[in-house]
């Protein structure tokens, strides 16, 4: 399947990346990370190996023993969208191996960051919300999350079991997709690019690592059920956190689903007005929630700008807006987080239905 081919670039998306270079080069900024985003990373992961080392080493009372499971997994969401994910768009840092340290980290809590540049900034970013390009979209049968996918009589009620589907994320990418994805070498219809002999040392070398610190290590400190009720309790608080801020971001009642001509393979838009169709952004005045999400309720700015680190997003955002606002063209915003949530539950309801 061929990728599909966007307009050609329009005089805003020019003007647009005029303004944010000038807005750098006036405030004598750099584009990456800072002192704030290299100490929260390391406050995040120095708070992950504490509560790993308490609940396998010194394993509490069980009802608190389950707080920290929910924990682990709050803590595992946070380093994914604080670290990894500027860390795998280059954004973390000036200095390339500081970002290779950075996205590896995905690594370690299980998942592979090749599979996952693939995945996100490939095919993700490149054809955001598009049916059998974007992978974001695809939830096999279980969910219809674009109205060009297949619906099933099951459908009906998914946006009442939604939840349940969401947190097996966790549990479903490492155990499954990243295998899927090595051994088809595709993510959706995008090709993986070829891997050399380190890649697959790494692929294969971290899922084992991964494999003792979440499995074998811990079964044989506190046990076979203890560790299976903690390992559950945490892949679902994962899976859960995970999916609701990138579902949060795209799969709305507002945002575009568009499709390429059938003919012409071409969308209908340029890359960025695609990009501003196909995003929203929710919750921005919440610093402690940006501050925790890694400003991925900014994503309007992160598809944008992906290559800019997301403690620049709340500054950005205004020079985007105001932009929108002159050539016209719709900046998807919800205020509070609890409205995009709701927003993205019609949505689910009004796809089971029509």
């Amino acid at each position: 399947m061929r990728p599909p081919r966007f307009n050609a670039a329009s005089s805003f998306h020019a003007d647009l990346k005029g303004r944010i270079k000038n807005y750098f080069t006036e405030k004598n900024l750099k584009t990456t990370g800072n002192f704030s985003l290299y100490f929260k990373a390391i406050a995040m992961v120095l708070a992950f190996i504490g509560v790993y080392i308490h609940l396998v080493f010194f394993t509490p009372f069980w009802p608190f023993a389950i707080l920290e499971a929910i924990i682990l997994g709050g803590l595992t969401a946070g380093i994914g969208f604080n670290v990894m994910h500027d860390g795998a768009h280059g954004s973390f840092s000036r200095k390339g191996w500081v970002n290779e340290l950075a996205g590896i980290s995905i690594n370690f809590l299980g998942a592979n960051v090749y599979m996952w540049k693939t995945k996100h900034n490939v095919a993700h970013h490149s054809f955001t919300n598009v049916d059998d390009h974007d992978d974001d979209l695809n939830a096999g049968a279980f969910l219809r999350l674009g109205p060009a996918q297949k619906r099933y009589k099951i459908h009906r009620f998914q946006h009442r079991y939604f939840l349940l589907i969401y947190s097996i994320l966790y549990f479903y990418w490492v155990f499954f997709t990243d295998y899927k994805k090595y051994v088809t070498q595709k993510v959706a219809a995008t090709p993986i690019k070829k891997m050399a002999l380190s890649d697959h040392v790494s692929f294969w070398g971290f899922k084992l690592v991964h494999l003792f610190l979440f499995i074998a290590l811990p079964i044989y400190m506190v046990g076979f059920l203890p560790w299976l009720l903690g390992f559950l309790i945490f892949g679902l608080a994962t899976g859960i956190i995970m999916s609701v801020v990138f579902q949060l971001a795209h799969v709305l009642e507002e945002t575009s689903f568009p499709l390429p001509d059938s003919l012409t393979n071409k969308l209908e838009d340029d890359w960025a007005i695609h990009q501003l169709k196909t995003t929203a952004n929710f919750a921005t005045k919440n610093k402690l929630l940006s501050w925790l999400i890694g400003g991925l309720n900014f994503q309007i700015e992160h598809h944008l700008f992906p290559n800019i680190s997301h403690i620049h997003y709340p500054a950005i955002s205004e020079i985007i807006k105001q932009t929108c606002r002159e050539y016209g063209i719709p900046y998807i915003e919800h205020p509070k987080m609890r409205y995009a949530f709701a927003s993205h539950v019609k949505h689910l309801r009004e796809l089971g239905r029509n």
